[in-house]
């Protein structure tokens, strides 16, 4: 009746229990992502006990799952199945939590400082850097894009491009990507160090907007904030469809949260209720594929390894455009700003913005940082649309 015997007799199930308990541990003592952390966490708890029957089952190896309906699965597989058939596999949960981020994200950083956006594209250097290189190190081209999307820095970018690509390599992936998010004040803060010197560091971004004020001004700002989503998820639907689902819920998401009053009841429902209920079933679900099988195994290593890289590569990505823009401008931009440029909002700015203040007191380069981190979050969106188009 009990677990015991089965758990001596398949002792990495223990090895997956504890990975569980470090999860849980790094979620609620050290609040890193706990609001991923501890849900992915104790997914892998459930997953791992011998005869509980909580763990998602491949379709790969039950070519039958395809066939049955959620009724069916549920009975057969039990309901952690249905759960991540009807809700992660389905491609749902990733794009409504998207529509929670849009609720909760103000544009208008990035409205006043456009310029600024291309710092986010240029962090997406670790997407494709590592893509190649995976494919070196023996993963298939699908493998390899969910592997490289963890340099976008986006948690639910990188399950829904693994959901399409990669669905085996889908626990994993999710580990690294939300670990390596909830490490953002250690990676960027080294990368940095490595790469920038203390007079690049104190450029004061409102300084140089007083010597160099810029042409044009928005007069309007809460007319273009209303705007931008829509005529920018007409142009990315145009030039890549497949970045979609993600882009236009987080679009759709800020439109509604900028109209006020008139959709008040959307935006609460997205960045509340909807968002909290999806993170939940988001969490379980992932954890829920981490079983021994599919975890302990020497291409999660790489995975893990190669997340590393990617995040690494990205904030290096931005932070060296940075360096070459000041070559050609006379107006200078702190190199923080650059290293902001990938997707982990709002945290990578908050870790920028410390960093500027301990080498001037007076540089508050918060509002610069947003800029370019949540250009970061649209261009992560856009590249796993390329990717998903090229490779699925």
């Amino acid at each position: 009746m009990t677990a015991f015997e089965e758990l001596i007799n398949q002792p990495s199930s223990i090895v997956m229990l504890l990975l569980a308990c470090f999860l849980l541990y790094l979620g609620i003592f050290k609040k890193y992502e706990p609001l991923l952390l501890i849900p992915i966490g104790f997914g892998v708890l459930l997953a791992n006990f011998p005869g509980g029957n909580m763990d998602v089952v491949s379709s790969e190896l039950h070519p039958e799952i395809k066939n049955m309906s959620l009724i069916v699965l549920a009975e057969k597989f039990g309901i952690m199945n249905m759960l991540y058939y009807a809700l992660i596999k389905s491609g749902l949960l990733p794009p409504l939590i998207f529509m929670g981020v849009g609720a909760m994200t103000d544009f208008g950083p990035l409205l006043r400082n456009l310029r600024l956006a291309f710092f986010g594209a240029a962090a997406q250097l670790g997407i494709f850097s590592v893509l190649i290189a995976a494919i070196f190190f023996g993963f298939t081209p699908q493998e390899a894009g969910a592997l490289g999307i963890i340099g976008g820095a986006d948690g639910p970018t990188a399950i829904y491009t693994s959901i399409i690509l990669a669905p085996h390599l889908l626990g994993p992936i999710a580990i690294a990507a939300y670990s390596y998010m909830a490490l953002v004040p250690v990676i960027i803060p080294l990368m940095v160090k490595l790469t920038t010197s203390d007079k690049e560091l104190r450029i004061n971004m409102k300084e140089q907007d007083k010597k160099y004020p810029n042409k044009y001004t928005i007069k309007n700002l809460k007319l273009v904030k209303i705007l931008f989503p829509i005529v920018l998820v007409i142009c990315v639907a145009i030039l890549v469809p497949s970045s979609t689902p993600l882009l236009g819920m987080l679009l759709f998401g800020n439109l509604i949260k900028e109209l006020g009053s008139d959709t008040n009841r959307l935006f609460d429902a997205a960045s509340n209720t909807i968002m909290n209920t999806a993170t939940i079933f988001l969490g379980l679900t992932v954890g829920a594929t981490m079983t021994s099988e599919s975890f302990l195994n020497y291409q999660t290593l790489l995975i893990i390894f190669g997340g590393f890289i990617a995040f690494a590569f990205s904030i290096l990505g931005g932070i060296y455009a940075v360096k070459i823009y000041n070559v050609f401008s006379d107006k200078k931009i702190n190199p923080l700003i650059g290293a902001t440029g990938l997707s982990a909002v709002p945290m990578a700015s908050r870790v920028a913005n410390e960093i500027a203040l301990k080498k001037d007191s007076t540089n508050h380069i918060l509002q610069y940082a947003m800029s370019s981190n949540i250009s970061g979050v649209i261009g992560s969106a856009v590249a796993a649309g390329i990717l998903i188009n090229f490779l699925s």
